[in-house]
């Protein structure tokens, strides 16, 4: 059965394990550091379809597909798929979900969904109600950019603290026992709001919440940064990287030696395009479940925590002036000893 460690951590006492997990990438990423680990590459952002938002839902069905296809399961097998984007109304993880036709619990946690739908559907797992979900998320760079910024054909200029939304799709299936990676803490976080308001900031507004929520696990499993080989965060970039450790380091934890980021990773550190590095969904969603679950498959990580990052604000509070909510959750994976 579940264990409450605390109002915000669980653990999961029931053997939850990694079965599977797929990706999908836009060109941009596939020609990434790490595009040799995602499993599917298409080569333009439209994917063959006439608009971004039908491109992010194929990438996203793609992912899930792959996910299914990996672990020899079909949709049928599946007993529930939590999904979520950046769009509004989740239109991404909807319109795939009514493609695929597995039940279907709708997630939103901006750049953060990735972390929670994986704890949300290990929760599921591990008590008892599914016994095999799937957790998934997907951004495209076009269709945040036309929702959130200015349409791609606008050509607005950016700072360099602005990030480059990643596009791809990242999908996991979870399941009780076997021999895959273990999912063993969730600590989910609040909204900690620093009173910024600059959406070109997202790293400085990102990182109080990701130290908020890293305190809250260190303390509530009583483990030290130096128990996990790896702590990533999902996309706080070259801004809000080094604001997390200094914040850490405040508070008597030095997390430096065993901390890097999904938003610096996943792309080229030359590359102008990308500003102060990756956001998105997909950011912690491609690196964790492309390439980081591969290198603790490889054993060359035993215990991973992933911190997924979120900015929680919309176009019409920004509009109005409204400062930037933000909220980050965290799940651990191991290895077996």
């Amino acid at each position: 059965m579940s264990f409450r460690v605390s109002r915000q951590t669980w653990y999961f006492s029931s053997d939850v394990r990694i079965r599977s997990a797929g990706t999908a990438v836009g060109p941009k990423e596939g020609n990434g550091p790490l595009g040799n680990e995602f499993d599917i590459v298409f080569d333009d952002n439209y994917v063959g379809e006439a608009t971004w938002e039908k491109a992010e839902k194929k990438i996203l069905e793609a992912s899930i597909n792959k996910t299914l296809e990996k672990a020899g399961l079909v949709a049928e097998d599946i007993d529930m798929i939590l999904a979520g984007d950046l769009l509004n109304q989740i239109i991404s993880a909807t319109f795939a979900s009514r493609t695929i036709q597995i039940p279907f619990i709708g997630t939103y946690g901006a750049c953060s969904t990735s972390m929670l739908s994986l704890a949300q559907a290990s929760a599921l797992v591990n008590a008892g109600y599914c016994n095999l979900a799937v957790a998934a998320c997907s951004s495209h760079n076009s269709t945040a950019e036309k929702q959130y910024r200015y349409p791609t054909e606008y050509g607005g200029q950016k700072p360099p603290t602005a990030q480059y939304t990643a596009t791809g799709a990242g999908s996991v299936l979870v399941g009780r026992g076997g021999t895959g990676i273990r999912v063993t803490y969730a600590t989910l976080g609040k909204i900690v709001d620093m009173g910024i308001k600059n959406p070109f900031n997202m790293g400085s507004a990102m990182a109080p919440a990701a130290a908020d929520t890293l305190l809250a696990h260190l303390k509530d499993t009583g483990r030290k940064p130096s128990d996990y080989d790896l702590i990533v965060t999902g996309d706080l970039a070259g801004v809000g990287a080094p604001i997390l450790v200094s914040l850490m380091k405040e508070q008597g934890y030095e997390i430096a030696p065993y901390y890097n980021d999904c938003g610096l990773m996943l792309y080229r550190k030359d590359d102008p395009e990308v500003f102060s590095g990756a956001s998105g969904c997909a950011s912690s969603a491609l690196v964790t479940y492309g390439h980081l679950l591969k290198e603790m498959e490889r054993g060359k990580i035993s215990r991973l925590l992933v911190l997924a990052t979120g900015a929680l604000l919309s176009p019409l509070t920004y509009q109005q002036g409204e400062s930037i909510p933000c909220i980050a959750h965290a799940v651990a994976f191991e290895v077996d000893e």
